[in-house]
């Protein structure tokens, strides 16, 4: 893996694996980003909090996607998110974000993902969760990160199962998903976990 920036300063950030790279959207990447959005519609939207209908759409609204990403690069430089697109062949294909970073006695993180369905399957997804808990342990110092899964949301479960991730049981009625209060699987790795498996994480994805 390859890795350039201070974690919080202005500096562009870039993950590098073995098929990926990973960096943050920019308003120039609208375009794309708003196509595989748009093409994968029915295949993400069930599986993500419901979308205020008064707010424009940054799927649609090229202004709305840049704010979206100055927003982002704000809380990268509050030390309070550290958001993805994950790139194929320089193509945008999803994203893998870290998101509520919490320090003092938590220093703790949450991770999300979703890609291209034309990419399922093929375990990119899998070498980018690979690539954020590398960069959030031993960039970030953090000491647990986790990600919260719809139990029914077998294709997320399976990235969990190729990396091993740890389940820490359900989570009753755990956050908003299109529109309902739904329970979610806790999965869950600390940095002593990571000391113990980076070598195997990193031949295996990274």
């Amino acid at each position: 893996m390859a890795l350039r920036h201070p974690s919080r300063s202005n500096s562009p950030i870039r993950l590098a694996g073995k098929r990926i790279t990973m960096r943050p959207l920019a308003a120039s990447d609208f375009r794309a980003w708003s196509e595989v959005r748009a093409r994968n519609a029915d295949w993400l939207t069930v599986w993500e909090p419901r979308r205020q209908p008064t707010l424009p759409d940054p799927t649609t609204d090229r202004s709305a996607f840049t704010s979206r990403c100055v927003q982002r690069d704000r809380d990268r430089v509050n030390g309070v998110a550290y958001q993805f697109g994950l790139f194929i062949d320089q193509r945008v294909a999803g994203e893998v974000n870290l998101n509520n970073v919490v320090r003092g006695a938590m220093q703790s993180g949450t991770i999300g993902y979703w890609i291209d369905r034309h990419h399922a399957g093929q375990a990119y997804v899998a070498e980018g969760v690979g690539l954020l808990m590398q960069f959030a342990f031993e960039q970030l110092g953090l000491h647990r990160v986790e990600i919260c899964i719809v139990p029914r949301n077998t294709n997320s479960r399976r990235v969990m199962e190729k990396l091993d991730i740890r389940d820490e049981g359900v989570a009753l009625r755990y956050l908003e998903i299109n529109g309902v209060w739904e329970d979610h699987i806790r999965y869950a790795m600390t940095i002593e976990e990571w000391t113990i498996r980076r070598e195997e994480i990193a031949a295996a994805w990274l």
